[in-house]
């Protein structure tokens, strides 16, 4: 009996379109597979079998490779031109930036200050809505937290101004990560390879786990990376006069394959107080920085880049909200 494996997966992946026929095909060589039904069994019943235990197969790997839910955005969603992220919910009468989700889309984390501090805020998606923002009780609110980042394994990447330690006196902002362990994140991590004497600003990690942040560690607020190897990350370097300048660059978001940077800076020429701009990196050199133009800068200070999970959107702040915007935008400036 001969069962025809490729016809059955165009269907599959329609619904699973994380795993492709490719991956399949890899996985399992032979298209074509030749089986004899198990004794005592007819052609029929071990055709449903058979087709059974293959969507089993390709729902369960499907699973462990799409860690992304659906996102129920508000809308209207925007194209080309940004609208303001849920105005009135999100977006109100304070200083609102930085706005990322969860990756099973059901949670929005942003940043807000509040008598003195800077809270990390979540909406969360129930009943069809998206609910009215609190301080999150995922972070300590004794002390400052901002600038959330969200990796694809749904750990969380911050900065806050708490003492790394008993003896700490430093007041200073660094960077922790609390891990996720399925269904709540780990106590929060200081990471001591990253971390300086100086003040660290806003994270954002690859796809390959490689880091990228601010931090005033030589003088000048620059951009710096650290790469991941055998699980710890080495020593971080500036990343250069391409992206950095005299003025201050900070809050980078990196492309998930690291083709590309996006971050803020003052430099002059700008169209505002500090506008957007966008470096590519070829042969693994980064290129000049290139200003993102007026369709996302304006004359106030634009800031906080950052993706959504599932690449559709690119947020950033502007004119004290979190704004949103289609990603194919990003595509002017390959």
């Amino acid at each position: 009996m001969l069962i025809t494996v490729g016809i059955f997966l165009v269907g599959i992946e329609r619904t699973y379109p994380y795993f492709t026929f490719r991956q399949f095909h890899q996985l399992n060589p032979p298209i074509m597979i030749q089986a004899k039904p198990f004794p005592g069994t007819s052609s029929l019943k071990y055709n449903v079998l058979w087709a059974s235990c293959l969507l089993l197969f390709v729902f369960c790997n499907s699973c462990q490779q799409s860690k992304t839910g659906k996102i129920n955005y508000p809308q209207p969603t925007p194209d080309t031109t940004a609208l303001t992220y849920l105005p009135g919910v999100v977006s109100k009468d304070k200083k609102d930036f930085n706005g990322v989700f969860t990756t099973d889309g059901t949670t929005f984390f942003f940043s807000r200050p509040d008598h003195g501090k800077l809270f990390i805020w979540e909406s969360k998606y129930e009943n069809d809505k998206w609910t009215e923002p609190a301080p999150s009780p995922a972070f300590d609110t004794m002390y400052s937290n901002a600038d959330p980042f969200i990796t694809a394994e749904n750990d969380i990447y911050f900065i806050t101004n708490r003492p790394k330690n008993a003896t700490d006196t430093t007041k200073d902002f660094d960077i922790y990560r609390m891990s996720w362990q399925g269904t709540k994140w780990n106590a929060p991590e200081y990471l001591d390879e990253i971390n300086s004497d100086s003040i660290e600003y806003y994270v954002s990690v690859a796809k390959n786990g490689n880091m990228y942040f601010s931090s005033y560690r030589e003088g000048n607020l620059d951009l710096y990376s650290s790469v991941k190897k055998d699980g710890h990350y080495q020593k971080p370097v500036n990343m250069g006069p391409n992206i950095n300048s005299a003025a201050d660059e900070h809050d980078p978001m990196i492309a998930p394959d690291e083709s590309y940077i996006i971050y803020p800076s003052n430099r002059p020429n700008g169209l505002g107080e500090a506008d957007l701009y966008i470096s590519l990196r070829k042969n693994n050199v980064w290129q000049p920085a290139r200003n993102m133009g007026s369709r996302i800068n304006t004359p106030t200070y634009d800031y906080c880049p950052a993706l959504t999970p599932d690449g559709k959107y690119f947020f950033f702040s502007s004119e004290e909200n979190v704004k949103w915007i289609s990603a194919s935008v990003l595509k002017k400036y390959e």
